[in-house]
């Protein structure tokens, strides 16, 4: 399987009429466009938050595995790009990358008093690995244990992780700071790392 391509990311962000495009955001938005997603995540461009700042991008990511015939979801995001050309007080910066994820996760992780730091982790840790120029980073985690009762569909317990940041990019090279958000995607998801296939998954790979 293909890596996915976000195609088209790089041709606008928010339209603010008669305004030309910041080369900042433009630049932004190219090096968004270049980004190859590894196999097990969809990205797709969808509709900015209009509100939040003069220029705004978003991206949506997916992962599914195979249930019987279905694809079935177990982790979802995104990723947003709010621009200002003038700066922003609180973001000690002119553009500011929010992330927000959700996935199914192992139910014994809900008493794991050590969990939201190793996942708050996963994100700084991306961050420096990709080489991302950052500043102002701050979010929370978030682990939700359900109990399904009666003729709901799904297991009986689940534990859903959400995790909600934000983080001032110091640079145009937005590419590193969405493979950074989506390597937390793939660690919240339980993805192997990239080129390693689980025994049962298909062929056994070593």
């Amino acid at each position: 399987m293909e890596p996915h391509i976000l195609a088209g990311a790089g041709t606008r962000g928010t339209d603010v009429p008669g305004a030309e495009v910041p080369a900042p955001f433009r630049a932004a938005l190219e090096a968004l466009a270049g980004v190859r997603a590894r196999p097990e995540i969809v990205l797709e461009q969808i509709p900015a938050p209009q509100r939040l700042a003069p220029w705004a991008h978003a991206i949506a990511a997916s992962v599914t595995e195979a249930d019987g015939d279905d694809e079935v979801e177990i982790a979802s995001a995104r990723f947003i790009v709010l621009h200002d050309p003038d700066g922003h007080e609180t973001w000690h910066g002119t553009t500011r990358c929010v992330g927000y994820l959700s996935a199914e996760t192992d139910e014994q992780l809900v008493d794991d008093t050590m969990f939201s730091e190793v996942a708050w982790s996963w994100l700084t840790d991306a961050l420096t690995e990709t080489g991302a120029a950052y500043s102002t980073v701050g979010g929370t985690v978030t682990r939700t244990a359900s109990t399904r009762f009666g003729e709901l569909a799904g297991p009986e317990h689940s534990v859903d992780v959400e995790m909600r940041a934000s983080w001032t990019a110091g640079d145009t090279a937005l590419d590193r700071h969405l493979h950074a958000w989506l390597q937390v995607l793939a660690n919240a998801a339980g993805l192997p790392p990239p080129g390693v296939r689980l025994l049962g998954s298909g062929d056994e790979s070593h």
